[in-house]
């Protein structure tokens, strides 16, 4: 069965395994020795799952399909924000691995994950990431947070070293951080699309 959510990173048992992707690049670039993230799409079939393709430069990007039977390994971002993976990365040193250990150092009522360029490279070590790269970040929500506890976790990434975003993932989808913060609706990106909504947790389309 399916059990993979957007952002965990898939690795493949072989390269015919990656479908219906066009782009040149992703020819000559991917192997099945790198992972592939799982994507927000829409499909009939539970078993087949939309997922992105990261190359080496930023607008390197591809969708594409996989189906559940050809993944042979699966890492979460949750797992990658373990502080035993961040010390032990070649790019500890770099200030957005720098600002990961220091929210890993402390002890939040949620589950909590690292996506985007920082993720890849944890969990690659393939050198995507700079010294000047942003810091995402995924907040499990799975039941609605209050407004005074993101707060005071918007505050503390606000004081790394490194610029960081939040993504609050809830069972329908997901919402930037900040934008909910500022704003009276938010754009709750589903997989059917996004949707503007005034409370994210409660809305109930597609997912």
């Amino acid at each position: 069965m399916n059990t993979t959510r957007p952002h965990d990173l898939l690795w493949l048992n072989d390269r015919a395994a990656l479908e219906e992707v066009s782009e040149e690049w992703v020819i000559s670039q991917w192997r099945p020795a790198l992972p592939v993230v799982v994507r927000r799409d829409v499909s009939h079939d539970k078993e087949r799952i939309p997922v992105g393709v990261r190359g080496m430069r930023r607008d390197q990007r591809a969708a594409g399909w996989v189906n559940a039977v050809n993944i042979k390994r699966v890492v979460s971002p949750e797992a990658l924000a373990s502080h035993t993976v961040l010390v032990g990365s070649p790019f500890v040193s770099m200030p957005p691995v720098q600002g990961a250990i220091q929210l890993a150092l402390r002890e939040w009522p949620w589950v909590w994950g690292i996506t985007g360029s920082v993720g890849y490279a944890l969990a690659t070590e393939v050198p995507v990431l700079h010294a000047d790269s942003d810091l995402d970040l995924l907040i499990r929500s799975p039941e609605p947070i209050t407004r005074e506890m993101l707060v005071e976790w918007q505050q503390v990434i606000g004081q790394l070293l490194c610029r960081a975003d939040t993504q609050i993932e809830t069972p329908q989808g997901a919402f930037a951080l900040s934008e909910w913060l500022r704003e009276d609706r938010v754009l709750l990106k589903t997989s059917s699309g996004p949707q503007l909504v005034i409370d994210p947790w409660a809305f109930k389309g597609e997912v």
